[in-house]
């Protein structure tokens, strides 16, 4: 089991739903955070992406050399960027860092926040555009030998003669992580992603996740690793830990 923790890139808060008592983003604290996870020994580190949030590649990128074994899951939302660009910037990291990329890919979002990013597909054409992304950032981190080139033509996206000169460390390109719960999600983690992520559900609707995830990668002939994302409460005491869940959303409303 790998454990991992959170950079806050879009800023932290004693409570939910309020900025009462929040701490505003700096560097100094995100590198507080990033030197604090890799001295307790996580595995690594969650960047969030999204117009409320710091730019995770940036943020990322500055904390590398605070840090010695800690990895960092960059979230990247296909459609923003080319993926010819993206695969350049995920070698380059990865070079950087010594191998300590890894890359969560966000189809999924708020239709508003897409809009104002130039993002107008449905969901099923999101979900395409992701998968002609994936197959081009592989394709492309993947011919990276002397004279090699990659050539891809699909529905929403084409490249032709394309080519990284300069190979991610982890081969043959950095381990990809998604979530999603819609078929067309399933569908392409099955295909495409070495980890698939899940919220915090009742386990009985993860173990039903887990199980259909497992078995549409075992029909394409692959294998799926798994990760869930929770929000952990610690305290001495179980009376401790809810009475710190319940100041936890005391400034929300009904």
């Amino acid at each position: 089991m790998n454990l991992f923790w959170f950079i806050p890139t879009h800023g932290d808060s004693r409570y939910l739903g309020t900025e009462e008592g929040g701490r505003q983003v700096s560097f100094d604290y995100l590198k507080q955070i990033a030197i604090a996870s890799d001295t307790l020994g996580y595995d690594g580190v969650l960047l969030p992406t999204g117009r409320s949030c710091e730019d995770a590649w940036v943020t990322a990128s500055a904390l590398i050399g605070f840090t010695r074994q800690l990895k960092f899951l960059v979230a990247v939302r296909p459609g923003l960027s080319s993926p010819t660009l993206a695969a350049r910037m995920a070698a380059t990291f990865d070079r950087l860092s010594n191998g300590r990329l890894l890359v969560n890919v966000v189809t999924g979002g708020d239709p508003v926040e897409l809009e104002g990013d130039g993002v107008f597909q449905t969901h099923h054409e999101r979900y395409e555009v992701t998968d002609e992304y994936l197959k081009i950032w592989r394709g492309m981190l993947e011919a990276t030998h002397e004279g090699d080139s990659f050539d891809f033509e699909g529905k929403h996206l084409s490249v032709k003669g394309a080519k990284g000169l300069y190979p991610p460390l982890q081969r043959p390109y950095p381990p990809l992580y998604f979530g999603g719960s819609s078929g067309p999600a399933h569908d392409l983690a099955a295909e495409q992603v070495d980890v698939y992520l899940t919220w915090g559900e009742p386990p009985a609707a993860v173990e039903e996740k887990i199980r259909d995830m497992t078995q549409r990668a075992a029909a394409k002939g692959r294998t799926l690793k798994f990760g869930i994302r929770l929000h952990v409460i610690v305290r001495e005491t179980e009376e401790e830990a809810w009475e710190a869940a319940d100041r936890l959303i005391s400034k929300l409303d009904d």
